[in-house]
């Protein structure tokens, strides 16, 4: 009897302990459910284009610590604008391919595609990945816990120059419509303020927590705010700021219009009302490059490993999600409907730290 052949892709925006899913999802595939294995390459255009490549043991040996993702990643989405030429040829390539099930490795918008897919019929199962931990029925996704690493070392770094030269420094973070990073970077890094979307802010509140700051003799200060973070008095206009082919328009360090609106307009204005040495810095892509921490090298490890036993048990449509200590399926549907915010008690416990 022919092996059955499981496709793995790899879509959005990379971040560590994408290596580490591939890895254990071949391993465990080849080893316990004797599987093969192909590799599509960038994401769901790999599909669209019938590109893929045979991934064995011995392609998966040493990528573990590595960064980023073996297969390439992209933002395509079959189910756009060319869904009437995308879409077809997806099916028809998962046919040609032989493909008996397909593992999709991203987050609301790569596993929203693998949702359709799946109600079209194709046998589909996902893992989360977003280092903005927003996807619901899981408590974390890999790759988060690394980028808020890479924040707390951001603002430890920062604030030697901070003190050095009396500045206030503003940090922008990733965090679209959720400031997960922002909020839990920002605490572990002992940051003076942080905005976050899920609780909208005004320049006057800032200012005055920065000036009791300055009467306490504090002469510098060190800000976190999420990209997404909701300014009352500056609203941000959108509709000529470049967008993926999911609809979202790119932010931060990525499209710099949106940064011009937030990071580099809140550190001017603050600087007028409150200091006038202060300065902006945007972590953009550095927060999800380099290679994995423990925790999400072993949380990917997981994923992949239980991403592969749901297709021998033929559970589809569903994503592998940590609930507690435990991984458990959820279904798809229900990961990617509702964004995972920041409980209102996290930011609470963090405003203590502020003046």
């Amino acid at each position: 009897m022919a092996k059955k052949k499981i496709g793995i892709l790899t879509g959005g925006g990379d971040c560590p302990g994408l290596n580490a899913v591939i890895r254990a999802a071949v391993r465990r595939g080849i080893t316990v459910h004797d599987y093969e294995f192909l590799g599509l390459r960038k994401g769901w255009l790999g599909l669209v284009k019938g590109d893929a490549f045979p991934l064995t043991l011995g392609d998966v040996e040493e990528i573990l610590p590595q960064g980023g993702t073996i297969l390439g990643s992209s933002r395509t989405n079959p189910f756009g604008s060319n869904s009437g030429e995308e879409v077809p040829a997806c099916e028809q390539h998962f046919k040609e391919l032989g493909l008996d099930a397909l593992l999709a490795i991203g987050g609301d918008d790569t596993l929203g595609v693998a949702r359709k897919f799946s109600d079209r019929g194709l046998p589909m199962v996902g893992a989360p990945k977003t280092i903005d931990n927003d996807l619901s029925g899981t408590d974390y996704t890999f790759g988060f816990w690394t980028s808020i690493e890479r924040v707390m070392e951001s603002i430890d770094w920062l604030r030697t120059t901070a003190m050095s030269h009396e500045r206030i420094f503003v940090v922008e973070a990733m965090g679209r419509s959720a400031g997960w990073i922002a909020a839990y970077g920002g605490m572990a890094g002992a940051a003076d303020y942080i905005l976050t979307p899920e609780k909208p802010f005004t320049l006057d509140e800032l200012v005055w927590s920065m000036k009791r700051r300055w009467d306490a003799g504090i002469h510098y200060a060190v800000i976190v705010v999420a990209e997404g973070a909701e300014w009352h008095e500056r609203e941000i206009i959108q509709e000529d700021v470049a967008k993926d082919e999911f609809g979202h328009a790119y932010l931060g360090g990525i499209g710099l219009e949106l940064s011009k609106a937030l990071g580099k307009t809140l550190a001017p204005d603050l600087g007028r009302k409150a200091n006038d040495l202060t300065r902006h810095v945007v972590l953009s892509h550095l927060q999800r490059g380099g290679t994995p921490c423990a925790f999400d090298r072993i949380l990917g490890t997981r994923f992949g490993a239980a991403a592969v036993d749901l297709i021998a048990a033929k559970k589809f449509g569903y994503m592998v999600a940590l609930q507690g200590h435990n991984i458990v399926p959820v279904e798809i549907t229900d990961a990617v409907s509702v964004t995972k915010v920041v409980d209102q008690k996290f930011l609470d416990l963090a405003s203590n730290f502020y003046y």
